[in-house]
């Protein structure tokens, strides 16, 4: 559900970013105010572990299309809605401007889409709902699957009304909507399933950390314990399950291709899309998860060595791209984390 700039026009993504800064801003003072200081390590294992997991794409079968998790209700259960907007835009930061995943102009829009939703709207008002503290897990499960469902049907429609609006691609409202809702349906399912994996998990391990707990009583597991084997898996995952990702097109890509008869749609070539497009060609040092190509080497090419990544160097570049954004995205993250609670410890 990373939008390209193709899809936005200046205005909704000025308008976008100005809602993210502004939903940044008052997650920052947020978490300033209320930071438990065991979740700023949290802050950059998951986002380096979120960052991992959406390198991988699974197909969704008799579609031709593929998903990948979008980590923002994991987040939010972990970390509280507050910490997990900052972690899911430093994940969506690092993607944008190193690996080219996703539009400069765009990426306003997808911070918000895959983070305000279910951060703010699905963890609350379905999640909590479902599943208060001292749940069970089955609870938990049933929540997990509600909420993750709701939060990616809500970003999938605000992707569509973003594009509708940017009225740049003349993509029609009604053909998009009705292929990206039932996809992102899919999506939903696994991902709400993966959460609750990972949440019963903490829940034996340091059921505090998710409020099932007194903060007094100590889990299964040590916390730095939790901490390691976290990161490991982000770095299996980013470093060598990535091989296994599916190169058929995500949800979005598939819903466009659908609609408009192709992939990729083309993004203006002047003004500010120009101008961003250029710089985030300078800035990404592994454009969308592999090695840069070589000077003279066509786009067919390139493509072909990204999406057969079986052996050889699309192999390399896929696991070196995939440690290295998660060391970024866990640099950032607990950056974040650790300044904000050294202002409040200031």
């Amino acid at each position: 559900m990373h939008m390209a700039d193709a899809l936005i026009s200046p205005a909704v993504g000025a308008v976008l970013w100005t809602a993210t800064a502004g939903t940044i801003a008052c997650c920052a003072r947020k978490v300033r105010q209320n930071l438990d200081e065991r979740k700023v390590p949290l802050m950059g294992v998951l986002g380096a572990f979120v960052f991992a997991a959406q390198m991988i794409n699974f197909t969704i079968p008799g579609t031709g299309s593929s998903g990948h998790l979008g980590g923002g209700l994991l987040l939010a259960v972990l970390l509280g809605p507050h910490a997990a907007f900052l972690t899911i835009a430093s994940v969506l930061v690092v993607q944008a401007l190193f690996f080219a995943d996703g539009g400069l102009l765009a990426l306003g829009c997808n911070i918000f889409n895959l983070g305000f939703f279910p951060a703010f709207i699905a963890y609350p008002l379905v999640y909590r709902a479902i599943a208060p503290a001292g749940s069970s897990q089955g609870r938990r499960t049933a929540a997990s699957l509600a909420a993750a469902v709701a939060g990616l049907q809500l970003g999938a429609f605000s992707v569509v009304l973003e594009t509708v609006v940017s009225g740049i691609s003349a993509l029609p409202f009604s053909s998009f909507v009705l292929l990206m809702q039932p996809i992102h349906l899919a999506i939903g399912i696994v991902e709400g399933l993966v959460t609750a994996a990972v949440v019963g998990f903490m829940a034996k391990a340091h059921p505090e950390i998710i409020g099932a707990a007194p903060r007094s009583v100590r889990g299964d597991v040590g916390f730095r314990q939790v901490v390691v084997s976290l990161l490991a898996v982000a770095t299996i995952i980013a470093g060598v399950v990535s091989w296994c990702a599916s190169g058929k097109p995500d949800g979005l890509e598939w819903a466009i291709a659908s609609v408009a008869g192709k992939g990729e749609l083309k993004s203006p070539t002047d003004g500010v899309h120009g101008g961003l497009a250029t710089l985030q060609n300078k800035i990404a040092f592994f454009p969308e998860y592999s090695f840069p190509k070589p000077a003279g080497q066509g786009a067919k090419e390139a493509a072909a060595l990204r999406d057969a990544p079986a052996e050889g160097e699309g192999r390399l570049g896929t696991s070196v791209s995939g440690i290295v954004g998660g060391g970024l995205t866990l640099a950032v993250a607990f950056l974040i984390g650790f300044l904000l609670r050294r202002r409040v410890a200031s």
